[in-house]
């Protein structure tokens, strides 16, 4: 049941919900491509104005040191800060959006509303969440309510390539740290109904194949690296999937088949390039990028090992067998303890908003909750937010403007009861 002040709140959040709207459509409209990492700075600048308005100190970050970071193409955090004493409550977004692609009817970054919808991309994923977040606590002090603690609100860069330059920057150099910090909500779209306690881990890695080059009427007088690849890959197919399979989670992970470990071929590329001019040549080199998901019940060091096994036999069985495996990026998996004092109170806090009954979920990809929970130390971190999942990356991605100001709704009273008055 909503409190008295919670419902004057909800309330104003509805009056509200016009500006918030607005808003949205401008940070939308500012086309924050990653890669390369174009505009990160005039969506900075433009979060970091409307922080101000709404009474926060504000800081700009940027990424110094990284090969990212670059005089073109910045990379530039926003924090702002509602100092008080009392527990830290700290809501995180991500300002990058990967790039429009192909199949829309619509212009990606115009903000277009139609059928309670606003269009674009990076609108579900994650843009509507980081208004969703600003505007909770916009509504509060609207209200003439102080809480009895801190707010952050972060703006962050390079999620959909790591977060390397933006929350996990951000956790090394100590802008963001456990002893400063209690509560995080990370503002990712996982349905404006579901709460989503962590994620499974990712293994990346990098394999390269060596054959010998021969002239390609005579292919017997060499060794073809491709065919090697290809070998390699059948191994994954008829040795390494079927055990996968049978790994099955005990995590809420969403959608159900994500439950259990998985492995994809990002890339692969070998012999001459296909649109340049070509020439007979057996393939001497080849290389291909995997995505191992692995799950919280895996050690990763037997995850690496399984594939390195793999690559062994293939040596030992062929003598001319030659490779290189490289390890590219590892994020282990994460999850916040389902009866923690921040799900429970979110959970509470969507229930009272919505009239729904909120379901618990981890998410099939990583996030930058890997970032607070493994390099800040932060025990008590989930995503929540607007946005239909399933639209992320999509075209014609769209927000719902109902879930967008209910899910405000939900944050807003989750920070009240965290934070107290």
């Amino acid at each position: 049941m909503l409190t008295r002040q919670e419902e004057h709140v909800s309330a104003r959040i509805d009056a509200l919900k016009c500006e918030m709207i607005a808003f949205l459509q401008e940070i939308v409209r500012i086309p924050t491509i990653n890669p390369p990492g174009d505009n990160y700075r005039p969506c900075a600048i433009t979060i970091g104005d409307r922080l101000r308005a709404f009474g926060y100190d504000v800081s700009f970050i940027e990424a110094e040191g990284l090969p990212e970071h670059t005089a073109k193409f910045p990379r530039v955090n926003t924090m702002g800060i509602i100092q008080s004493d009392g527990p830290t409550l700290h809501f995180n977004g991500h300002t990058d959006v990967v790039p429009p692609g192909a199949g829309w009817t619509l212009d990606p970054f115009a903000a277009t509303i139609k059928d309670g919808c606003v269009y674009g991309r990076g609108v579900t994923d994650q843009k509507a969440g980081l208004a969703a977040s600003l505007f909770a606590i916009e509504a509060i002090r609207r209200e003439g309510i102080r809480l009895g603690g801190t707010i952050v609100q972060s703006a962050t860069v390079d999620e959909e390539s790591g977060g390397f330059a933006g929350v996990a920057y951000l956790a090394r150099h100590g802008f963001i740290r456990r002893e400063a910090t209690d509560y995080v909500i990370i503002t990712e779209p996982l349905d404006y109904n579901r709460v989503c306690l962590g994620h499974r881990g990712v293994y990346w890695f990098e394999v390269e194949t060596r054959g010998k080059i021969a002239h390609g009427s005579m292919p017997f007088l060499g060794a073809s690296a491709i065919e090697k690849m290809s070998r390699f890959i059948e191994q994954i197919e008829s040795r390494l999937k079927p055990m996968l399979n049978d790994r099955i989670t005990a995590m809420p992970v969403e959608p159900e088949g994500a439950r259990r470990a998985t492995i994809n071929i990002n890339s692969i590329s070998g012999g001459q390039h296909p649109d340049e001019l070509q020439t007979p040549c057996v393939a001497d080199r080849c290389r291909a990028i995997f995505d191992r998901r692995f799950l919280i019940e895996e050690n990763f060091e037997e995850v690496r090992a399984e594939i390195l096994a793999l690559l062994e036999k293939m040596r030992r069985e062929d003598a001319d067998f030659d490779y290189e495996l490289k390890d590219m990026m590892t994020v282990h998996p994460t999850m916040t303890a389902p009866h923690s004092k921040l799900v429970a109170t979110m959970q509470s806090a969507i229930s009272d908003a919505t009239g729904e009954d909120p379901q618990l979920i981890a998410s099939p990809g990583t996030y930058d909750q890997k970032h607070f929970a493994r390099i800040a130390g932060i025990r008590q971190c989930i995503a929540y937010g607007p946005g239909i999942l399933a639209l992320a990356h999509q075209p014609d991605e769209y927000c719902r403007i109902d879930h967008l100001v209910a899910s405000c709704k939900a944050m807003a009273i989750a920070a009240m009861r965290l934070l107290g008055e």
